[in-house]
């Protein structure tokens, strides 16, 4: 049930988690921008209110004074409704500090762009040359990979990247996902979660590497050295990465197992079908329960003693749908090697089933 590797593998099992972050995030800055602009129109509606009432104070006639005390109540709800609107704009910017880490965010915590290996703008590969950079790395470096995919601690993925920095690429990463589908759909879970480990590994520092416009083998060693000294935020983050890819992961292998067992089903039931073109279990299992049980016990005897006891036209169909699945074999010989005569009702579908033939 192995799937080869293909570089469009990967993105799925990532593209709908990211975009969903994006798009929460968007919302949060779109909110605070709302709130911003909202803090704004107060302010400049207060202001005013506020030298409305300086002016009607300033004023002796009858008119302004009438008008004095609305002034007074229109600028004491402007300035609560500022204060309202201010409390809720700093409540705002506190939830971004309360806000989990993740792949999309870490580069803006602790990160420094090197401007050695700034990359720069690459031209989009098409899906066909995408798939023949892929399978030419795998058939150089498949043996590495999976000898990262096997690593556990970080000193270790570290030191190992440093001494391999080709493998730091998209194409590891493709086949890292790959590996745990297989391993999943193979039962060996525990090599799966340790490989899964890895995966989340190299699709973070990837996505560091995209934020920073960086060659990911210029920034390893920046996300590793975050990562070992990581507060329990950070480390959350990452954890909670790695199990939501590894649900994604069974999921997928939960979906290759049953697509391989329909597979097999389909290939079984093909090979069973009779000359009819019929599948023996399927009509087995519609027979009257009378029938099934002439032929569990193979006594050709008694399906003919049950035919001659069920409606004619009942009779001839359920035998016909037996001979076009093989249940009954037409001119077949009895054990002790007679010919015997054949029940009218077998005889009528057979020659029925020799006409269409002709025809």
């Amino acid at each position: 049930m192995k799937m080869t590797p293909t570089p469009t593998s990967t993105p799925s099992l990532f593209r709908w988690r990211h975009q969903a972050r994006v798009e929460r995030m968007e919302d949060y800055h779109k909110k605070g921008d709302d709130i911003s602009k909202a803090l704004n129109e107060s302010r400049r509606k207060l202001a005013e209110a506020q030298k409305k009432v300086q002016e009607l104070s300033a004023s002796s006639t009858d008119d302004a004074k009438a008008e004095l005390s609305k002034a007074q109540a229109e600028e004491k709800k402007q300035k609560k409704e500022e204060r309202d609107i201010d409390k809720k704009l700093a409540e705002h910017n506190r939830e971004e500090k309360k806000m989990p880490w993740n792949v999309d965010t870490l580069s803006k915590e602790g990160f420094s762009k090197s401007v050695v290996n700034v990359l720069p703008d690459a031209t989009e590969e098409t899906e066909e040359e995408k798939e023949t950079k892929h399978k030419t790395f795998v058939e150089k470096n498949e043996k590495q990979i999976k000898h990262f995919g096997m690593m556990r601690r970080w000193d270790d993925s570290q030191k190992y990247l440093s001494d391999n920095s080709h493998l730091v690429c998209e194409e590891t990463a493709n086949y890292l996902v790959i590996m745990c589908i297989d391993l999943e759909v193979e039962e060996k879970h525990s090599l799966m979660e340790q490989v899964a480990h890895q995966t989340i590994v190299m699709q973070f520092i990837l996505e560091l590497a995209k934020s920073l416009k960086v060659d990911p083998r210029g920034c390893f060693r920046q996300f590793f050295a975050k990562i070992k000294t990581a507060d329990q935020q950070y480390q959350e983050a990452f954890n909670d990465e790695l199990e939501s890819f590894k649900e994604r992961v069974r999921g997928r292998a939960k979906i290759r197992i049953e697509k391989a067992m329909k597979e097999y089903e389909e290939e079984e039931r093909k090979k069973r079908m009779g000359p009819g073109g019929l599948d023996p279990v399927e009509v087995y299992e519609s027979l009257p329960a009378e029938m099934q049980k002439c032929f569990d016990d193979k006594d050709i005897q008694m399906l003919q003693e049950a035919i001659s006891k069920m409606d004619p036209t009942e009779a001839k169909v359920q035998m016909k749908r037996c001979i076009e699945s093989g249940l009954w074999v037409p001119n077949s010989k009895m054990d002790d090697g007679d010919e015997k005569e054949e029940d009218p009702t077998y005889e009528e579908v057979k020659q029925e089933l020799e006409e269409t033939k002709k025809e």
